[in-house]
C-alpha cells in the first residue's frame, strides 16, 4: 500500500459575498476532488494547536502527525534547513521579507511576488551595504525564493521565543513602525519593564512586551540589544533598497518594490523525529517552498525537486504529479504541496483563488488516474493546511476539511 497527501496551503476559505455566500471551495470545479470525497471517507480536521500561531509550518507539522510542542521552534529554522545553512547553538534564524512600504506604511508583504534573480542581488546588497552592523552580531542574509530571505545572527543569552514579531501577511495596511519587534518580558519585575511602563503597548499586551522605539537608552538585556538591532536593520533598509537599480526597474514597470525588510517566524534548530523512524515508511515531499521541503529534510525525507515549480498559480502541476508517480516506485509515502491557494488568499483574489483550486484539483485528477494505469494499490488524502479566507488575507485557526479514498474496497483491510 502507498500513501499520498495532497496539500492545498490556504485551501479552505469563508463563504463569500460574490459567489453568494459560497466559498472557493464549493464554487470551483473540482470533479476529482469530489469524487475522492464521495468515493471515501470525510471531515474535519484541526491542524492548529492551542497557543500556536496559524502558520503553514505549526500546520504542516501537523498534518504529518508531529507534535508541535516537541519539535517546533519557529518557521524559519526550518526554511534554512532547506537552504543549507547549519545553525549554531547560540544563533538563531529569521525569516525576511522583502516588503513594498508606502508612506510608513507595509503595503505589500510579499514585494509584488519579486523574482529570485532580482532577490539575490538584493540580499548581497545588504550584506554588503550592512557589513559593520552585521560584524556586531555575526549576522547574515541568505537569499531564498522570492521575497522569502533568511538573516542569522548569533543571540547567545536571550531566547528566541521571548522576540515578538508580527508576520508581515497580517499588518498589511498598518504603519511599520508601530509593529517593530518587541521583546517579551519573562520577569514581570524587570526594570526595563517599568521604565516602559507608560508605552501603549505595555498597557495592551498582558505578556509586558517592551516596546523598542521607547527609552532605548535602559535596553542592556542581551535580548532587548539584539531587537534593537534588528528593528535598526529594517528601517535602515529603506535606504538601501529604495535607490537600488533593482527597484528602479521594477518602479519604471510599474511593479511593487522590493524596499524594506522585515524579521519574523524567528527559532532556533529543532529536534525532530526522522519519519521512517516514526512511521516505518520512507516519505519524500514535492513542494517549490523552502519551509516544506526544509520540513522534509529535517524529517529525513526525500526532497524532490520538480523543475518549473513556483510556489504560485503558475507553478508546474503536471510536473509535481508525475514527480509523485515517479517517487512511488521507491517510496511509501508522497507529500505533494501546492502554494498558489494560499497565495492568492493573501492576495484576496477571489478567481486566482479559483484557478488554482481547479488546477490543484487536475493534478490530483492525474495522480488518480497514474495510480489507475500503473495498478498502484494506494490511499490518497486531500486537505488544505490551514484556511487563508479571502475576507481577511491572512491564515486563521479553523478547521480544515480533508477526503481519504482508498484503491482498495471498503471490504478489504489494510
Amino acid at each position: 500500500m502507498k500513501y499520498i497527501v495532497i496539500l492545498g496551503d490556504g485551501m479552505s476559505d469563508y463563504p463569500v459575498d460574490e459567489l453568494n455566500s459560497r466559498t472557493p471551495l464549493q464554487v470551483a470545479k473540482k470533479p476529482n476532488m469530489d469524487f475522492i470525497a464521495k468515493k471515501g471517507v470525510s471531515g474535519m480536521l484541526k491542524t492548529i494547536q492551542d497557543g500556536f500561531e496559524p502558520g503553514s509550518d505549526v500546520a504542516n507539522l501537523s498534518v504529518l502527525g508531529y507534535d508541535v510542542r516537541k519539535c517546533h521552534t519557529g518557521r524559519a529554522p526550518i526554511e534554512a534547513a532547506n537552504m543549507g545553512i547549519n545553525l549554531s547553538n547560540d544563533e538563531v534564524a529569521f525569516r525576511c521579507n522583502f516588503f513594498t512600504e508606502e508612506c510608513g506604511i507595509l503595503k505589500d508583504y510579499c514585494a509584488g511576488h519579486i523574482t529570485s534573480g532580482e532577490g539575490k542581488i538584493l540580499i548581497d546588497l545588504l550584506n554588503k551595504k550592512f557589513s559593520d552592523e552585521l560584524k556586531a552580531i555575526n549576522g547574515k542574509f541568505y537569499a531564498g525564493v522570492s521575497y522569502r530571505n533568511i538573516f542569522v545572527c548569533k543571540v547567545k543569552d536571550a531566547k528566541s521565543k521571548n522576540f515578538v514579531c508580527q508576520p508581515p501577511h497580517n499588518i498589511v495596511g498598518a504603519e511599520i513602525e508601530k509593529n517593530l519587534i518587541t521583546v517579551k518580558n519573562d520577569n514581570k519585575d524587570n526594570k526595563d519593564n517599568k521604565s516602559n511602563k507608560d508605552n501603549k503597548s505595555n498597557k495592551d499586551n498582558k505578556d509586558k512586551e517592551i516596546n523598542l522605539n521607547s527609552h532605548p537608552s535602559d535596553i542592556s538585556n542581551a535580548g532587548l540589544e539584539i531587537a534593537k538591532k534588528l528593528n535598526h536593520l529594517m528601517l535602515k533598509s529603506w535606504e538601501i533598497l529604495e535607490k537600488s537599480e533593482i527597484n528602479r526597474k521594477r518602479e519604471r514597470e510599474g511593479k511593487n518594490k522590493a524596499n524594506m525588510i522585515w524579521f519574523w517566524g524567528q527559532g532556533k534548530k529543532p529536534k525532530m523525529e526522522e519519519f521512517k523512524a516514526k512511521y516505518n515508511l520512507k516519505g519524500a515531499i514535492i513542494s517549490a517552498v523552502d519551509l516544506i521541503k526544509g520540513i522534509g529534510k529535517l524529517a529525513g525525507m526525500d526532497v524532490i525537486e520538480v523543475k518549473g515549480a513556483t510556489g504560485l498559480w503558475d507553478t508546474n502541476y503536471d510536473g509535481k504529479a508525475m514527480a509523485c508517480i515517479k517517487a512511488l516506485d521507491d517510496h511509501d509515502f508522497v507529500y505533494v504541496h501546492v502554494e498558489a491557494t494560499d497565495e492568492a488568499g493573501h492576495l484576496g483574489d477571489i478567481n486566482l483563488k479559483i484557478l488554482s483550486i481547479e488546477n490543484l484539483d487536475k493534478m490530483a485528477g492525474k495522480i488518480l488516474q497514474e495510480i489507475k494505469n500503473k495498478g498502484i494499490e494506494a490511499k490518497i488524502a486531500i486537505l488544505p493546511d490551514h484556511a487563508t479566507p479571502i475576507k481577511v488575507k491572512t491564515h486563521t485557526t479553523d478547521l480544515v476539511p480533508f477526503a481519504i479514498y482508498s484503491t482498495k474496497s471498503k471490504d478489504e483491510k489494510d
